[in-house]
C-alpha cells in the first residue's frame, strides 16, 4: 500500500469552506486510487495540549465526514512533533519515515519536516504568480524532490514568466467525483461564484505594476447584469463595506456574504449545488500571464453538472471555450456565453460533468502523480 501524507493549510482558516476543498479533493483522490492518506497540518509553535485540542476538534469533525478523521498528524512551525500525540489521537510524526511521499500543498515547509520523508513533492496552485514571486525574491520554495504545477504554460517556450531554473511538471487540478455528484439544478437558480473581493495583492512595483484583486478583475464586467436575463450572484467578503455592496447591487448583482455560504465545507458544497451555474472573472494576473489556469472552485461546479462561464486565461489543451465550460475575453463574449448556456442548459450541464470526468477526476489525477513520483511500487494505482 502506498502511503501519502498531504501537507495542508486549513487549521488557520476556520471558516474557509472553499479553501478546505482545495486540499480535500486531493486527499480524497489519493484515497480513491488506493493510497493510505495522512492529513498533516501545522499549529505554529503551540505547545499547550489544550490549545492544540481546541484547534484540532473542528478540523477533525470536517475530516470525519470523509473518513479522514483518524488519520491526522500535526507539527509545529519548526517541523517538530506536538506534545502528547497519542493523547490527541494523532498519527505520530515519527511515522513519516515510513511514508512513500509527502505531497506539499502548503508551500512553506521547514527542512526539519521535509527531512523526515524519503520523498517530497510540491504542487504550485498559483501558476505564473508563483514564478513571479520567486523571481522577485518574495517567495523561497522549500526543498522538494519534485515540483508540480497546475499551469499548462509554466516552463514552456513562450511563457510570459520565468521558470526560475526549476523543472516544473504539469499536473491537472482535481475534483473528487464521488464527493461532488450531479444533482438537479434549480430551475430559477442564479449563476454564482464565491470569492474574496479585497486583498493586499499588487504585482510589480507601484509605477508599472497592477492591482491583482478579484475586484479589479470584475470591474470591466460590472454592467453585465444589465445586459442579460440570467440572474447573477456574488458571494463576497466585503467586511461591512455597504457602499461597495450598494454599488454592485445598483448594477444588478445579487450580493451575499461568503463567510456565511462557505462557513464549512458542507455549506460551500450546498451553495454550489443550489446554484444554476458559475459566472466568474479571474484575477488580472491570470489574463496577463496567460497561465491557462482553472479554479478549483470551478471544477466543483463542473463536477456537480453546473455549467461555468469564466474568463479566458489563455490557450489550453484541456479547457474548451463553448461547451460545459464557456470562456470569455470581454463583456460582449460574456453576454454571448451566458445566453448560449440558457439556450441549451441540459446539454451544457452534461458537458460540464463530462469535462470533469475526462480531465479532472481526482482519482485519476492523483494516481498519475503518485505513479510518476513513487514509480513501480505504485504501478497498480
Amino acid at each position: 500500500m502506498t502511503t501519502v501524507w498531504i501537507f495542508a493549510k486549513t487549521i488557520d482558516y476556520p471558516e474557509g469552506g472553499g479553501h478546505f476543498w482545495v486540499y480535500l479533493n486531493w486527499a480524497l483522490g489519493l484515497k480513491e486510487c488506493g493510497c493510505d492518506v495522512v492529513w498533516l497540518e501545522t499549529v505554529g509553535h503551540e505547545r499547550e495540549v489544550q490549545a492544540i485540542r481546541a484547534q484540532l476538534h473542528p478540523l477533525r469533525q470536517k475530516l470525519a465526514r470523509h473518513g479522514l478523521g483518524s488519520v491526522m498528524a500535526l507539527c509545529t512551525g519548526d517541523g517538530s512533533a506536538v506534545p502528547d500525540e497519542s493523547e490527541l489521537n494523532l498519527v505520530p510524526l515519527s511515522a513519516a519515515r515510513d511514508a512513500d511521499l509527502l505531497l506539499n500543498l502548503n508551500y512553506h515547509a521547514p527542512e526539519a519536516l521535509l527531512s523526515r520523508f524519503r520523498c517530497s513533492s510540491m504542487i504550485d496552485i498559483d501558476p505564473g504568480l508563483t514564478q513571479v514571486w520567486i523571481s522577485a525574491g518574495r517567495l523561497l520554495l522549500p526543498r522538494c524532490d519534485y515540483y508540480f504545477t497546475i499551469g499548462e504554460t509554466v516552463g514552456t517556450p513562450g511563457a510570459l514568466f520565468p521558470d526560475c531554473g526549476i523543472r516544473w511538471l504539469h499536473t491537472r487540478p482535481c475534483v473528487s467525483l464521488q464527493a461532488w455528484p450531479v444533482s438537479p439544478a434549480p430551475e430559477n437558480g442564479r449563476f454564482t461564484t464565491v470569492s474574496h473581493w479585497y486583498a493586499e495583492e499588487w504585482v510589480g512595483d507601484k509605477e508599472s505594476g497592477y492591482d491583482n484583486t478579484k475586484r479589479a478583475g470584475f470591474l470591466p464586467y460590472l454592467a453585465l447584469p444589465r445586459r442579460t436575463k440570467t440572474k447573477l450572484e456574488l458571494a463576497l467578503r466585503l467586511a461591512g463595506d455597504e457602499r461597495e455592496r450598494a454599488e454592485l447591487e445598483r448594477f444588478g448583482w445579487s450580493i451575499v456574504d461568503s463567510v456565511r455560504v462557505a462557513s464549512t465545507p458542507q455549506a460551500y458544497q450546498d451553495y454550489i449545488s443550489g446554484s444554476r451555474g458559475e459566472f466568474s472573472c479571474v484575477k488580472p494576473s491570470c489574463v496577463r500571464l496567460q497561465n491557462a489556469w482553472i479554479s478549483d472552485r470551478t471544477l466543483c461546479y463542473l463536477a456537480s453538472g453546473r455549467p461555468a462561464v469564466v474568463e479566458n486565461t489563455g490557450p489550453s489543451a484541456l479547457l474548451p471555450d463553448a461547451e460545459g465550460l464557456l470562456r470569455f475575453r470581454d463583456l460582449d463574449e460574456a453576454v454571448e456565453r451566458l445566453h448560449a448556456v440558457e439556450a441549451d442548459y441540459a446539454a451544457h450541464s452534461r458537458a460540464a460533468r463530462a469535462l470533469a470526468e475526462e480531465h479532472f477526476d481526482a482519482r485519476k489525477v492523483a494516481a498519475k502523480l503518485v505513479r510518476h513520483v513513487v514509480g513501480t511500487s505504485a504501478a497498480r494505482l
